[in-house]
């Protein structure tokens, strides 16, 4: 590395105060990358607070920084860090530019959220700031929603399905199957008397696969999502998890979204995109008022599984909560309490709520969709 590369990359770490300091000024590669980062971090100190779409007569306005005025917009800046910067730089300037310096023009100009990557993160805004958007630029966060729910059903759909609808049994075998089931041993044990010597080949006369025991689970799966701010990504994967079971036969399954208000969306349930973009997060919580109608929805307690997604921070009073948990309980549902649903498990949780609810015989955890795909498959088996 020369020495205008190490002083390139130093200025661009310690900032544009510290250009006189280090004698000199920047490449114009370093130039370029540096108003990109200006544009957004300047906002620490006070600056670049210009950032918006084109001008509808297609005039930018120039922003005061650096050396000059900068002609950057929206969709400029957005162009150009995809060019210069590797995907998961984008992703992590994105994020900052939404979730820390607010900056909700990036989802409200249609061309803009459209060169945006999609992920979680973008996912998370889009549902925050949806009410916001115009017909047209919602048409476009849809899209972005959809694909981020495909790429996690795709994820979780063949683990999920595995988990619920049964396990292999290895005592038998069958003829019809997929590639995941092939009982390797036996197949070769069955075709030996095929082998060739000369060529050293196996011909395979016939191919073996294990059965799949309990293909059919005839209960209802209640998901009860706290769908308060700080559980945001939960919802995302109930809604998820919602759409797999969905697919599964002879299960039911209900989506019940709520604050200090309830919303049934199961039917939406077979449908994650439409069920997230109906999500009007608000602020308080209620799940004594959510877990009333969620036993309502109960006809078979001993055939019912209750999934409450929460922090299990009651703003409208524990006793309540408590009640109704105790009575379905008593009634033979099974009930799990999820503080988080999601891939890294954390949360924070009311802990003095959890121990009760534990001690009442409810199962509380925090799990990633995987591992509750896995909890409702042992109950059902």
């Amino acid at each position: 590395m020369d020495k205008e590369q190490q002083l390139g990359r130093w200025r661009l770490v310690l900032g544009k105060y510290a250009e006189q300091g280090l004698g000199g000024g920047l490449s114009a590669r370093f130039a370029e990358i540096d108003e990109l980062m200006d544009f957004l971090y300047g906002r620490e100190y006070g600056e670049g607070r210009g950032i918006r779409g084109e001008e509808q007569d297609g005039e930018a306005e120039s922003r005061e920084g650096g050396k000059g005025p900068s002609q950057l917009t929206v969709p400029s800046w957005i162009n150009k860090i995809q060019e210069l910067f590797p995907k998961e730089t984008v992703e992590r300037l994105e994020r900052h530019a939404l979730e820390k310096y607010d900056l909700t023009e990036l989802l409200t100009d249609a061309r803009v959220l459209e060169k945006l990557e999609p992920n979680m993160a973008l996912l998370k805004q889009i549902l925050s700031f949806k009410g916001m958007m115009s017909p047209e630029v919602l048409a476009t966060a849809r899209g972005i929603v959809a694909k981020v729910v495909d790429e996690l059903t795709r994820k979780l759909e063949n683990q999920v399905r595995n988990a619920v609808m049964g396990r292999r049994n290895r005592n038998t075998s069958t003829t019809m199957g997929s590639s995941r089931d092939l009982d390797f041993k036996r197949t070769i044990r069955k075709n030996l008397r095929h082998y060739d010597p000369e060529t050293h080949t196996l011909v395979l006369e016939r191919v073996y696969f294990f059965r799949n025991l309990q293909r059919y689970n005839p209960w209802n799966v209640i998901l009860c999502v706290d769908e308060s701010g700080s559980m945001l990504e939960n919802v995302v994967h109930a809604a998820v998890m919602a759409g797999i079971f969905a697919k599964l036969p002879a299960i039911t399954t209900k989506l019940v979204i709520f604050d200090t208000e309830v919303v049934d969306l199961s039917g939406h349930a077979s449908d994650p995109v439409e069920a997230l973009m109906s999500v009007q997060l608000g602020g308080g919580t209620d799940i004594g008022k959510a877990l009333a109608y969620c036993e309502s929805l109960v006809v078979t307690p001993a055939r019912t599984i209750l999934v409450l997604i929460s922090d299990l921070f009651d703003g409208g009073g524990y006793q309540p909560m408590y009640a109704h948990i105790a009575s379905m309980i008593e009634a033979g549902v099974k009930i799990i309490c999820l503080t988080a649903l999601d891939r890294d498990c954390v949360g924070s949780y009311d802990k003095t709520a959890a121990k009760r609810l534990t001690a009442m015989g409810a199962s509380v955890a925090s799990l990633t969709p995987g591992e509750l795909a896995n909890w409702i498959g042992e109950v059902i088996k």
